[in-house]
């Protein structure tokens, strides 16, 4: 449980209308930071696109991120949006571009209101070959924090908790439908990754993860999102024990590519 309560101090030190206000900033400069073509040769990335501007016929590939703090990376060198985009340029021969909306401390009530009121966001998803999304452990991670301090409310203190859940699933099967929206798993590789890691919790608060993570399963395979659950250990995060290490970002982008690039690869 205390997993819980300091991740959310680590994500999302102010409150959530805090975090909302910083949101649109920081959303816009990710999205501009993360606007490129993904190469791990990137010195020579200039020299080697003017001598294939004539010539290059890959596939080109806009792929937009969207997610808390697991999307932008904390905790390691490259968070597995990059490492996934690497892995789709590798695996399949495309150009991958690559818009990363993600925003750290974000909750799903925020990243469903930026889908809905943010032309910016809406107009990425509508251009996207690829789309990936994890959201979630906030909305958990403020409940466990009100629980651990006696003011969650309700019998044995734990109504907070309940509410928490009920606010994660109803805010994913609302996210999945406004994605949908805007893109088709038709002609899209659209994957989801969860609450990008489902986390240890104590045994008070472990059937409520459970239950969320359940659910997260449940909408993204009716809204026929492949989906992965990674558990990860202690070798696979950073020192803060709250974001994965880059052996832990790894293990979620490897997990993402075994599902593979269907429907745009292989034709």
């Amino acid at each position: 449980m205390a997993v819980l309560s300091t991740a959310l101090a680590a994500c999302s030190p102010g409150a959530e209308r805090e975090t909302q206000q910083a949101g649109e900033g920081a959303r816009q400069k990710t999205a501009h930071q993360g606007t490129t073509t993904s190469d791990k040769s990137a010195e020579a990335a200039p020299a080697r696109e003017r001598e294939t501007t004539t010539t290059d016929s890959r596939a080109k590939w806009d792929y937009v991120a969207l997610g808390d703090s697991l999307a932008v990376g904390v905790g390691a060198r490259r968070g597995y949006v990059t490492r996934y985009s690497e892995r789709l340029q590798s695996d399949t021969g495309s150009r991958v571009r690559v818009t990363n909306l993600g925003v750290s401390g974000q909750t799903s009530t925020q990243l469903l209101r930026s889908l809905r009121h943010d032309p910016a966001m809406r107009k990425a998803l509508g251009g996207a070959e690829v789309v990936t999304l994890n959201i979630g452990l906030n909305d958990l991670g403020q409940a466990s924090r009100s629980y651990e301090t006696g003011t969650c409310g309700g019998p044995r203190n734990k109504a907070c908790l309940r509410e928490a859940v009920e606010r994660v699933e109803r805010n994913w099967d609302a996210t999945i439908r406004e994605i949908s929206s805007l893109t088709s798993t038709e002609d899209t590789i659209m994957r989801s990754a969860g609450l990008g890691y489902t986390p240890r919790a104590g045994r008070d608060f472990e059937p409520y993860v459970s239950e969320a993570t359940r659910h997260v399963a449940s909408a993204a395979a009716k809204g026929n999102i492949p989906y992965i659950e990674v558990h990860l250990g202690g070798g696979s995060m950073s020192e803060d024990e709250l974001h994965p290490n880059d052996k832990g970002y790894t293990m979620i982008a490897d997990r993402l590519a075994e599902l593979g690039y269907q429907p745009l690869y292989p034709r």
